[in-house]
């Protein structure tokens, strides 16, 4: 009786002492997160990148809606409703005739006689859209910005909006339609696209390689399937009315997407199935490279538990040391081999979306970590994509393996998700004050 009274009080102590521990731990992570001027710093040189335009940077001319889709909160913040109200009606003008949803679109008055690659629309005269159709992300970024425009503005009139002769509601369920009419695989359940890596919009076959053609080999990967998820419970909030036809096919994709893409014994996403052969050589083991971008939008779209979140973060963490990376922004490892891409963009190894680092995806995984309790660590990876920003003077499109910064140097995405991961932070330490 004396040993386990003895037992019993150690155990208490122990218990104490570690309350004690977590506490002072939090406490520090608390402090550390209000006294971060540089998080403040980064949120004002945000707001100021955003407030100067809508292309997705210096690097283009076209407003992407892939873009706007991740920094449509912040510009809510600069500019009124009614501009942003206006964008979006753009994508909505310039809707095809089955439904699908363009890239992005750029004054007529830009486009130079060599431009072919582009479509017009007579509802929309001032612009000429453009379409990557390599991707299956335009239609369910529509709905997911709209979703946020609303919700950040309480504009729920745009949805009634006429345009042509449908209102901007029936244009969503049309866009939705079109990905479950001509992007939709029946045997798998699941939406496909061309063989990118991971969320790229790069395919292996042709040296420009953004739309599709007779050497597209169609393939199914995480990041299509999981925006369509959170696209659908977006639109199912804004439109209620909607629920009865969507709500059974979102269940179905997210039980789909962990039969067919969830590799439980790695613990991680399959890079694809594809439907008609792999592009790359039979000897090459795809199924070892992780996708860190569409892992994390897959926890944005609520497909993996708690304890699947934390594994999938130790394995990002440690790939990341592995590759010599700034941060979890890395887009794959390994990266895809030397050669496998005809687009010299993607090669050699650790070159754009084959391996940089690009914040436009790392700070949506800090974020996610913030909304699911992984404060303290959310805290950690962000710290080098703030460091960054101040060090180079703006929001760079992604870096390079040693760290150093490519493409546009105002890549509004980028200040967009960082805004929000920052944000998201010190809103966690308010709540836990």
């Amino acid at each position: 009786m004396k040993n386990y009274l003895a037992l019993t009080l150690l155990l208490l102590l122990a218990l104490t002492v570690h309350g004690q521990i977590s506490e002072e731990n939090n406490d520090k992570l608390s402090n550390n997160i209000v006294s971060n001027e540089k998080f403040e710093k980064v949120k004002k040189m945000a707001l100021k990148v955003v407030s100067e335009g809508f292309n997705a940077g210096d690097g283009y001319r076209e407003v992407w809606i892939r873009d706007y889709n991740t920094f449509i909160n912040i510009a809510t913040k600069v500019y009124p409703k009614e501009t942003l109200r206006e964008n979006l009606l753009v994508f909505f003008r310039m809707q095809a005739d089955d439904g699908n949803i363009i890239d992005g679109f750029t004054p007529v008055a830009s486009i130079g006689e060599d431009d072919t690659d582009f479509s017009y629309s007579e509802l929309e005269p001032r612009y000429a859209g453009h379409k990557n159709t390599v991707e299956t992300d335009q239609e369910t970024s529509l709905v997911q910005t709209v979703y946020k425009y609303i919700k950040a503005t309480g504009d729920f009139s745009l949805l009634s909006e006429k345009v042509g002769d449908k209102t901007v509601a029936e244009r969503l369920e049309w866009s939705m339609d079109y990905l479950m009419e001509h992007r939709f695989d029946r045997e798998h359940g699941l939406l496909w696209g061309a063989t990118t890596a991971d969320w790229g919009d790069v395919q292996p076959e042709h040296g420009w390689g953004v739309d599709i053609d007779k050497n597209t080999h169609r393939a199914i990967d995480i990041y299509d399937n999981a925006m369509m998820v959170i696209a659908l419970a977006n639109l199912m909030e804004i439109m209620p009315e909607s629920r009865e036809k969507w709500a059974t096919i979102k269940l179905q994709l997210e039980k789909n997407i962990r039969k067919h893409l969830w590799d439980a014994e790695a613990q991680k996403f399959i890079p694809h199935i594809y439907l008609e052969g792999s592009p790359f050589p039979e000897d090459f083991k795809e199924n070892e490279i992780f996708y860190f971008g569409g892992t994390a939008i897959a926890i944005e779209a609520g497909l993996l538990t708690h304890e699947e979140i934390e594994h999938s973060l130790n394995q990002m963490v440690s790939l990341v040391k592995q590759a010599g990376a700034p941060s979890i922004g890395l887009t794959v490892y390994p990266p895809y081999p030397a050669g496998y891409f005809a687009n010299k963009i993607m090669n050699p190894e650790y070159s754009y979306q084959n391996g940089g680092d690009w914040t436009w995806f790392g700070g949506r995984m800090v974020l996610e970590l913030v909304k699911n309790g992984f404060v303290e660590e959310a805290y950690r990876e962000i710290q080098p994509m703030v460091d960054r920003v101040i060090e180079n003077d703006g929001f760079y499109e992604w870096y390079s393996v040693d760290n150093q910064p490519r493409g546009s140097g105002t890549f509004r995405g980028s200040a967009g998700v960082l805004y929000d991961a920052i944000v998201a932070l010190q809103e966690s330490n308010n709540t836990k004050n």
